[in-house]
């Protein structure tokens, strides 16, 4: 994409995923970041990248931090979805996020029917890229009859009894662990139960489980409602972690106690960077008269870009929202109101310099020496 001088993004959010959109953002010399944090030190690391910084966390400093930039970026945890997104609408500035939170995604898109600017949630790994290959799937049957789609973050060496590391936010992975899910059965959008539909699976010789979880579909169900007879989401995981979960959850009610089981995790099960990413969606229904099924897997490493290692999960979840914004600044997107993740072809997102990660390929980002040697400065509140 041609660009003759950075675009102006906003960027709330300076810590793992944060630091990777700031990473492919100002490191492809097509966008200057305003990184905003409460943390100093997660400041200084994006400062480095050549990013400008703030110290803030109101809502009235990011009101003032939106003016003059052409879109903002929430890698905020999902509690603050709705209302930086009120703060973007009122601003006219276009607006992304990563949330898996359903009920904050329908608030957004109730604020986007008067929207003057973009309001694109869920623009991640899943919801985001999920979605993006699922919609891709359907369209391809007449009529759909079932879509399946299942995702994992898992890591290359669990070693403890719930078979996990903590890869991404604890807030938000407790989130889609206790919250209602979205699906179609039998032709009926519904909500299901987090942590049933259990089943497993095995994909190039290793075994997996999967099962429920909330938010992954983003708005995928309301698009196909009337269209498809099955349609859900499962989080995969190694086997027995489903399990586990359902002994913290329900039998001793830490379902109840959110943050005292997120108290227990952080402290208990250590993050890794050394994880993957399992993608596998699978469609079925007719086509030419014939029944058939067609399925997309993926596996996504983390990689080394610009010098910093990214983890498998940082990688993905930030190329969905820096190709989502690319999309939306190239004109390839509707330039207001409240967008959802079909609206994005398949094809057009892995020919993105940034989707391209979602086909096993590093994000083509410039040398931007540029980018590298501006002087990074801290922005008065």
């Amino acid at each position: 994409m041609a660009v003759t001088s950075p675009k102006p993004i906003l960027l709330l959010g300076a810590g793992k995923i944060g630091f990777a959109i700031a990473l492919m953002l100002q490191r492809s010399g097509a966008y200057q970041v305003l990184a905003v944090d409460q943390d100093a030190a997660r400041l200084r690391a994006v400062a480095a990248l050549g990013c400008d910084t703030l110290l803030a966390a109101d809502d009235d400093t990011i009101a003032r931090a939106m003016r003059g930039r052409d879109a903002v970026v929430n890698a905020l945890p999902f509690h603050r979805a709705v209302a930086v997104a009120t703060l973007a609408a009122r601003a006219g500035v276009h607006y992304f996020d990563l949330t898996e939170d359903v009920a904050s995604t329908h608030a957004i898109q109730a604020l986007g029917r008067e929207a003057r600017s973009v309001l694109m949630p869920q623009c991640g790994l899943a919801p985001g890229f999920i979605g993006i290959v699922g919609n891709a799937l359907a369209r391809r049957f007449d009529p759909l009859l079932d879509l399946r789609m299942r995702v994992g973050a898992l890591p290359r060496y669990p070693s403890n009894a719930l078979r996990y590391n903590l890869t991404w936010s604890t807030e938000g992975l407790i989130n889609e662990y206790c919250n209602p899910c979205e699906a179609i059965v039998d032709g009926r959008l519904t909500a299901v139960a987090a942590l049933e539909g259990y089943e497993t699976f095995t994909l190039d010789g290793v075994e997996y489980e999967a099962f429920n979880t909330s938010g992954g579909l983003g708005t995928l169900p309301a698009t196909l409602a009337g269209k498809a007879r099955n349609v859900d989401y499962k989080s995969v995981r190694y086997p027995g972690h489903c399990a586990q979960m359902k002994l913290l959850l329900n039998d001793l009610r830490l379902r109840d106690r959110r943050e005292l089981l997120k108290e227990i995790l952080e402290a208990a099960i250590p993050a890794t960077d050394q994880d993957v990413i399992i993608v596998l969606v699978t469609a079925s229904g007719r086509r030419h008269g014939r029944l058939e099924e067609e399925s997309h897997p993926a596996r996504i490493y983390g990689a080394e870009l610009g010098g910093h290692r990214l983890s498998a999960i940082q990688l993905s979840t930030a190329a969905g929202i820096c190709a989502a914004l690319d999309l939306v600044a190239e004109g390839a997107l509707p330039a207001r109101g409240f967008v959802g993740q079909e609206a994005i072809a398949l094809d057009t997102l892995l020919q993105n310099r940034y989707g391209r990660v979602y086909a096993g390929q590093p994000p083509a980002l410039e040398d931007a020496a540029r980018a590298r040697a501006s002087r990074p400065r801290a922005v008065p509140a």
